[in-house]
């Protein structure tokens, strides 16, 4: 079967390679699933980089998730296939990692139901413990989990502010729902949150990004505000002096799914629960698809910043 393989570490169009490797066999408690869509987010492209926290060795096949049907069955799904990767025809994951998806719910859209929306939606419930009446302030809201967050917030009743960077990631921020969009290559966001909230600031801000991003972040957080470390797509892991978390009564709270994720029952509550949102139109998952044969140009368009919602590659 073919599959995309990392041959090397390095930038993705160097060293992603498509080969023809033995065809996935299940093991005790395993099924094969044939993969229809995987979606690929930015630690993809930095593992591929060799820059993020866990390390993979080489070669193996990128892609963290996936929607396909179980071999023989005709029953779709959709799973974190772990180590076996997405970028492949067919893989063999557990069985009891799983999780159903409905008739009406395209491949694309299922693919990328589970990291970003899982990531969004533990981060704000369950770290951040967002209600409604609250504001949120979504950074990179144009990309994979940042528009998720957009579309959550809303359907929780909070007050939705999104930075992205140019007009037409703006266009999208609004498309999505966001009550007001900054765009942070012509603007201040700082000044502009402040300037929406009466000088009050956020209650949650919602970072991806990291670096300056989180700098400029703690200027602009309410009093007894909490900030969501998500991740560091800018590259820099920033540092602070936690005397002014003291002194303007905020939170700055660390998030990673895994530990949620690895509670199987928490995971499918989490999963049926954005179902019920999707069937109602609550949140609908923002992709774009590329072929097969395109993976890794697309994988490098994460890094140049040029996507917009969760980059998807049709397998089949």
């Amino acid at each position: 079967m073919r599959a995309w393989q990392v041959t090397a570490v390095g930038e993705p169009e160097e060293v992603l390679r498509l080969v023809d490797v033995p065809e996935a066999v299940a093991g005790d408690g395993e099924v094969v699933v044939e993969v229809a869509a995987a979606a690929l987010g930015f630690p993809d492209l930095l593992t591929c980089q060799g820059l993020y926290h866990d390390k993979k060795p080489v070669p193996y096949v990128p892609g963290g998730e996936l929607a396909g049907t179980v071999a023989g069955t005709g029953r779709r799904v959709i799973v974190n296939p772990g180590g076996a990767g997405a970028l492949c025809e067919r893989t063999a994951v557990r069985e009891d990692a799983l999780l159903p998806i409905p008739d009406d719910l395209p491949d694309a859209k299922a693919a990328a139901l589970f990291v970003a929306y899982q990531t969004s939606y533990m981060a704000l419930f369950r770290r951040a413990r967002l209600v409604d009446g609250e504001t949120l302030l979504v950074h990179a809201a144009a990309g994979g989990v940042g528009s998720a967050a957009v579309q959550l917030g809303r359907a929780a009743g909070a007050r939705v502010i999104a930075t992205a960077g140019g007009p037409e990631k703006a266009r999208v921020c609004r498309d999505l729902g966001a009550d007001a969009v900054i765009d942070y290559r012509s603007d201040d966001f700082v000044a502009a949150v402040k300037d929406l909230t009466d000088g009050r600031g956020a209650d949650v801000i919602y970072d991806p990004v990291g670096g300056d991003v989180f700098d400029k972040s703690r200027k602009c957080v309410a009093v007894e505000g909490r900030i969501l470390v998500v991740g560091f797509a800018s590259g820099r892991i920033p540092e602070m002096k936690v005397n002014h978390a003291l002194l303007k009564n905020y939170s700055v709270v660390g998030f990673r799914t895994r530990p949620f994720r690895d509670d199987p029952v928490y995971r499918r509550e989490v999963h049926d629960d954005l179902l019920r949102m999707y069937a109602r139109g609550a949140i609908d998952p923002l992709v774009h698809e590329v072929p097969f044969a395109e993976a890794p140009a697309a994988l490098a368009r994460l890094g140049a910043r040029g996507t917009t919602g969760r980059t998807v590659v049709r397998v089949r």
